[in-house]
């Protein structure tokens, strides 16, 4: 058996594109049922590692692949994350103009 504590030190990874999406904060828990229905992870998205902004991620209980002794591996597709990072590189090699 596993505690909250258990899984807010666990690294999550997304195996969509092996990158790390964060840590556990939060679960999702249907009182009825009793039943863990989605874990909800913190992220930080961060350019050139000063400014960032943190965002929440809600993964649905039937996205988890695994949960390993250090890991726990979800299906997690987001479109937006491919276009921040060429948004990001394109501020960084673009010329600022100035009007």
């Amino acid at each position: 058996m596993l505690t909250i504590t258990d899984f807010q030190i666990k690294d999550v990874v997304n195996v969509a594109d092996g990158k790390k999406l964060g840590n556990i904060t939060d679960l999702d828990i249907n009182l009825v049922t009793g039943k863990i229905d989605a874990i909800i992870i913190q992220t930080s998205s961060k350019m050139m590692g000063f400014f960032g902004k943190n965002d929440e991620v809600v993964i649905p209980w039937s996205n988890i692949v695994k949960i390993g002794t250090d890991v726990i591996l979800v299906r997690y597709f987001r479109t937006s994350y491919h276009d921040e990072e060429i948004e990001a590189e394109a501020e960084i090699k673009a010329p600022k103009t100035y009007y």
